[in-house]
């Protein structure tokens, strides 16, 4: 009798952890990539049949109150446009890497290392020397194909800063002859800019640098917000706050049970693809746990309120993980609420003191900016005063530097020379 039980044990314990193996990588991905992570699995068990989730209606899958709700989030202008699948900037990059601009290995190794080292705004900030001496290649012959990316979609690309990458679009621009000397002067003067205004072809200028696209990759920024999310939480018709997966876009398998062949290679894959079920499973139920504590802790911003301190060792504690585990739980997912749509780790936060979260100060460091003075921005120092007036905390001014830099805000000179520009 003890042999048998420590044989159950064993048995047990070995589904668990191929149920594990399975769970992790589909408790990793997002809900866009879910198919590419049951890949492996599915293409390597002929028992196994599964059928996407992106066939559905859109409407079965969002709530109407969710599609319906005026109150939007910066982050996207419609619900509707989640479901929306484009091409990364990295997928249309890639696809140019080839003839006319590139047509021999080198210059195609060259521009795949441009590529590969594109910071977030679309501007080159490789190690160009190292490169060269990698592949014993002279710094002029390495940017002259670097400067072909001016002909590269989206223009501007690929430059190494703001200026240049102004260049790439103004020689891709309709300007005339005539101002065109005008443009490269003003570009190259940007702080300068005024000093230009009573020249012959000033307002051609302008107008030709005002439908410049800044930052080069800011139209990709955007599209990435268009996204799927894994949970949908909202008030019902009993304004009862209710959490729904999105399981609609959840991929269906179906497994053959009936194989036709007592062979011990398919009573495995069946046993692979029962595993697989169940990782989906407990991917669903790990995300609806997670869900419901995020309405527990963050009840105060689905009504309205800031999002509060919450630690991820919180969320750990209740689940008997390490935060570390819950940190990929929640990484690349996201919750569409009638606030608009969030990423799941927006609502966990360090706490600044007590009672302040740094997403509330962030939020505070967005509005004051969105409302400075146009012709005198705030400086980091100004925005460090006003903050700790505003949350009574005392802070540095570097981490308002970090703040504003993870929102995607130039500093206070770079302002002032865009808002010029426009």
């Amino acid at each position: 009798m003890a042999a048998l039980k420590q044989t159950q044990s064993v048995e047990n314990k070995h589904k668990l952890s191929n149920t594990l193996r399975n769970w992790l990588p589909i408790l990793h991905s997002s809900l866009s990539d879910l198919g590419a992570a049951m890949a492996p699995f599915v293409e390597s068990n002929p028992v196994i049949e599964v059928t996407s989730g992106y066939e559905e209606d859109f409407e079965k899958k969002i709530p109407r109150k969710i599609i319906s709700s005026s109150v939007s989030n910066s982050r996207t202008e419609h619900i509707e446009a989640l479901t929306i699948q484009n091409k990364s900037l990295y997928e249309v990059l890639d696809e140019q890497i080839g003839k006319p601009l590139f047509p021999t290995p080198l210059s195609q190794k060259i521009a795949t290392f441009v590529i590969s080292n594109l910071d977030e705004n679309g501007y080159y900030e490789g190690e160009s020397e190292k490169f060269c001496e990698q592949n014993a290649l002279r710094l002029d012959e390495f940017e002259k194909v670097r400067l072909r990316f001016a002909h590269v979609e989206p223009i501007g690309i690929g430059a190494k800063d703001l200026a240049e990458s102004f260049m790439f679009q103004l020689d891709n621009s309709d300007i005339s002859d005539a101002a065109y000397s005008l443009a490269t002067t003003v570009i190259n003067d940007l702080q300068g800019i005024h000093s230009y205004s009573n020249e012959e072809h000033f307002s051609e200028v302008m107008h030709v640098l005002g439908t410049f696209k800044n930052p080069p990759s800011i139209e990709f920024q955007e599209e990435s917000a268009q996204i799927i999310p894994d949970l949908m939480i909202y008030f019902n018709e009993d304004d009862a706050i209710e959490v729904k997966l999105n399981d609609a876009y959840y991929p269906t398998i179906v497994i053959d049970t009936n194989y036709g062949v007592e062979h011990d290679f398919i009573s495995q894959k069946i046993k692979e693809a029962k595993s697989l079920v169940d990782a989906l499973d407990m991917r669903k139920a790990t995300l609806y746990k997670v869900g419901l504590m995020i309405v527990e802790y963050q009840y105060a911003f689905f009504t309205g309120g800031a999002i509060m301190p919450l630690t991820l060792k919180t969320l750990a504690d209740e689940f008997g993980h390490n935060p570390s585990t819950i940190s990929r739980a929640i990484a690349n997912k996201y919750i569409a609420c009638e606030r608009g749509t969030l990423a799941m780790k927006e609502f966990f936060t360090t706490a600044i003191d007590e009672d302040v979260s740094n997403a509330a100060i962030k939020d505070f460091l967005r509005g004051l900016v969105k409302n400075e003075s146009h012709a005198r921005p705030l400086s980091d120092m100004k925005l460090l005063d006003l903050i700790q007036d505003n949350f009574k905390v005392i802070m540095v001014r570097r981490t308002i530097a970090k703040y504003r830099k993870q929102l995607n805000i130039a500093g206070s000179s770079e302002r002032k020379k865009l808002y010029q520009l426009h």
